[in-house]
């Protein structure tokens, strides 16, 4: 292109904003950010738990229903499928427990949220530490 024509417009998109009426923002610690950084490790248990119990439940089936003639395999499929059941009770038992973490971080970070319509007080608005004699 030549400095003497005339540059013609670029042609862009055209952008559409949408405004919200209102934007929460909520502040988290940093074990909270953690937390749900790491994501939860309840599904790594049941996940394992199930494989664990499944592949008991089939040793166990194969030992009830087949004469196994080397006494060594006998053993190795026993202790195996014991094994298999208490690793996988326990994983289980983990899943079970724990299973509610993130879930709770996520309540407790909407809990401070100060409830629909309710006025927010001075200190709420422009982030200053409350007076020392109360709200």
């Amino acid at each position: 292109m030549s400095p003497h024509q005339p540059q013609l417009p670029e042609l862009l998109p055209a952008i559409r904003r949408a405004r919200i009426d209102r934007l929460n923002i909520y502040e988290i610690s940093e074990a909270e950010l953690q937390v749900l950084e790491h994501g939860s490790p309840e599904s790594l248990f049941l996940n394992f738990a199930i494989f664990l119990l499944s592949s008991a439940s089939s040793l166990l089936v194969t030992l009830l229903t087949t004469k196994i003639e080397s006494e060594r395999l006998f053993y190795v499929f026993v202790i195996v499928t014991v094994i298999g059941f208490i690793a996988g009770l326990v994983l289980m038992f983990l899943w079970r427990r724990n299973r509610q973490s993130t879930s709770l971080v996520f309540a407790e970070i909407r809990r401070r949220m100060p409830p629909e319509g309710a006025p927010l007080q001075v200190h709420e608005v422009i982030d200053i530490p409350p007076p020392e004699g109360g709200a």
